[in-house]
């Protein structure tokens, strides 16, 4: 073990701890998810409430009276952070259980977890995040997640080998390091997983990817809620990267020099009067258009409307996370708390 972990025993107390907020369509799916485990060992699922504006309420009242392992507190914040460390501190198992209400776990996902946990000595196990599309826009969604050209190639979107990893997709936590390492930091609306990570790394910690573990995600289904998606995360990696450039890799770096070098390139071609040569400043932005285009070709399996609607999707990815992530690292937002992606 890489340092002084308590053994958790064959079949550890399990706590679900999941954020919801204006979840009406997605908050059932998620929690029969997780009373369907098939784990052994004595469970409890902890809901943090935050202050929506649809029928989530009622959803979630219908599940709390047929169920008696469900626990709801409120998340007056309406948070991310908020609502899991609110959920972390009226929950008791040693094992913690992140999850996401547009996420969907697969029945032996705790299982898997826990033995992961156990025959690593890990403080936090993670593994892919399965985008899986309903609609042709959604599925085109998916792919580029999944897809290198998308969000870059991190395993827990792509899958790959396992071992320790920088971060991992939501987590199932050692309670004592969560604990040690101060739960999750309320100031980051976005980007919160990778800075808890970081800090259990830094205190010599072990964060473990597995592809064992997957989980199915539900992409945003509209080009409106992907760009507010992928903006505000882009905003936060800049705060992340500007407070930690350290711990940075390169591929956080791909979307903003890629807004740059594009926005660059158009205006040189527009100042093609004053010379020929500035013509060839629309080769950029033609060249990542035919890049775009030709990479379609990865929807095909889900049909022509995937492929046409990831011709749209990549660019709006690209260049919301790009924008953000600029404005982020640059401190020319006004109110960060703002940007929640939602």
């Amino acid at each position: 073990m890489p340092h002084d972990i308590p053994d958790l025993g064959e079949l550890p107390g399990v706590s679900y701890v999941m954020p919801v907020l204006n979840e009406e369509q997605h908050v059932a799916a998620a929690v029969a998810s997780l009373l369907a485990q098939d784990y052994a060992g004595p469970s409890e699922v902890v809901l943090a409430l935050g202050p929506s504006t649809d029928g989530t309420d009622a959803a979630v009242a219908a599940l709390l009276a047929a169920e008696p392992r469900l626990t709801v507190v409120r998340n007056p914040d309406g948070s991310t952070p908020a609502g899991l460390n609110r959920a972390i501190e009226a929950s008791s198992y040693p094992v913690v259980v992140r999850v996401d209400a547009h996420s969907i776990l697969p029945a032996d996902y705790t299982r898997t977890a826990v033995e992961v946990m156990r025959r690593t000595g890990a403080d936090n196990v993670g593994g892919v995040m399965d985008a899986r599309g309903v609609t042709p826009f959604e599925q085109a969604v998916a792919v580029a997640y999944g897809s290198r050209i998308g969000l870059g190639g991190t395993r827990h979107h792509t899958s790959g080998k396992e071992g320790p990893a920088e971060t991992v997709y939501l987590g199932v936590f050692r309670r004592q390091s969560l604990i040690d390492a101060g739960l999750f930091d309320e100031g980051f609306k976005r980007g919160q997983d990778w800075e808890l990570n970081r800090r259990i790394r830094s205190r010599g910690g072990t964060v473990w990817f597995t592809p064992a573990l997957k989980v199915g995600y539900r992409p945003r289904a509209s080009v409106l809620a992907l760009g507010r998606q992928f903006f505000s995360t882009g905003v936060w990696r800049g705060e992340l990267a500007r407070r930690f450039p350290a711990n940075n890799g390169l591929r956080y770096w791909a979307p903003p020099v890629a807004v740059v070098l594009i926005v660059l390139g158009i205006i040189a071609g527009c100042l093609a009067g004053l010379s020929p040569w500035w013509l060839l400043g629309f080769v950029i932005p033609l060249g990542y258009l035919l890049v775009v285009v030709l990479s379609s070709v990865i929807a095909r399996s889900h049909g022509l409307r995937a492929m046409a609607w990831f011709v749209v999707v990549l660019p709006v990815i690209h260049f919301t996370w790009g924008i953000g992530f600029i404005l982020g690292f640059l401190k020319l937002t006004r109110n960060l708390a703002e940007f929640t992606g939602r």
